[in-house]
């Protein structure tokens, strides 16, 4: 198969040109937090779901919200409590007695973008009510099933403090997330901007750059990036070296891990690196898209036993580890 990379470069190119617009939009509000902005558009641009961890005040709310705003999308927000039920999120049928009928109301999750704030403080029944929206992209009430709105976004929060009154994610739960990130404090510089924008309430006004046909089209575009058989290659051996570290000479990662990658991770990792060529205006994945995005496609999907503890190995260790160890094409 002969594939013309240059034409798909030049268009690539071209259809790349909202990005810029829309982190410039973002970096209005949002100060220094480079990473977790560019983690948003390609959740966005891969149709992915992104769960999100870092102490409160971070501008978590903030970057969903603003990002709405810019791609005219709609936006709504769940503050996750132990005493909260499913159809808070998903919506209820209402009985009207004046048609002496059942009609439905429609929950928050009816939204392009879902902020499902501290999702880790909800009960298990809610957190299968949101996640299937995730998988299946669709809800049930009663006994109508409602497709939801394209493009859907869900930015799940955690905050990694506070461990009482929580209910950790199940494995499988975490699995459907394409990314875990992890966000940290602003630099000072960037904090000091912050408090003074804060403070004169100065934050400039966010303006759509872009429609959501725009990004449902860009999806598209995103699909046709190429990827070389090698990179694919790539791809696969970390991936199977979360499994079978031994085949790597990562022997000594075998008893630090208790499960490797489900396959759900070498898709969500070849997605994620498209994305991040697309919005570094490449046609074309190069093994450093694949490096980039490996900790936050892998973080959460790698499993770590008591002695990987006992030792203060985190899954971040392992994936440096065995990006290190894994040959480059």
């Amino acid at each position: 198969m002969d594939v013309d990379v240059r034409a798909i470069n030049e268009k690539i190119e071209r259809e790349s040109a909202f990005v810029d617009l829309l982190t410039n939009e973002m970096n209005k509000v949002i100060v220094g937090q480079k990473t977790m902005i560019e983690r948003l558009l390609i959740g966005l641009l891969g149709n992915g779901h992104i769960l999100l961890e870092g102490v409160p005040g971070l501008a978590k709310t903030l970057a969903i919200n603003t990002l709405s705003k810019a791609v005219q999308g709609s936006f709504s927000r769940v503050q996750f409590t132990p005493d909260l039920l499913p159809a808070d999120v998903v919506g209820t049928m209402i009985y009207n007695m004046k048609d002496n009928d059942f009609s439905i109301k429609k929950g928050p999750i009816f939204a392009n973008f879902v902020l499902a704030d501290e999702i880790n403080r909800a009960p298990a029944k809610v957190q299968s009510a949101l996640l299937e929206a995730m998988q299946e992209r669709q809800i049930t009430i009663g006994d109508e099933t409602f497709k939801l709105d394209e493009p859907f976004l869900v930015m799940a929060t955690q905050n990694p403090v506070e461990q009482e009154g929580t209910y950790p994610l199940p494995e499988a739960q975490v699995d459907r997330f394409m990314l875990k990130t992890v966000i940290d404090y602003p630099k000072l510089q960037d904090e000091q901007l912050i408090m003074r924008q804060s403070l004169n309430n100065s934050f400039g006004k966010v303006n759509p750059v872009i429609s959501l046909e725009q990004i449902i089209k860009a999806r598209e575009t995103v699909n046709e990036v190429y990827m070389d058989e090698k990179i694919e290659k790539y791809i696969l051996d970390i991936i199977f070296a979360t499994r079978y570290p031994e085949n790597y000479n990562l022997e000594k990662l075998k008893p630090l891990i208790s499960f490797g990658s489900s396959p759900r991770g070498s898709i969500a990792l070849a997605k994620a690196a498209k994305c991040y060529a697309f919005i570094k205006r490449r046609g074309y994945v190069i093994p450093e898209d694949v490096r980039a995005m490996t900790k936050d496609v892998l973080r959460h999907r790698i499993g770590i036993t008591y002695e990987a503890e006992a030792e203060n190995m985190t899954s971040l260790d392992i994936i440096n580890a065995i990006i290190n160890e894994v040959q480059v094409p």
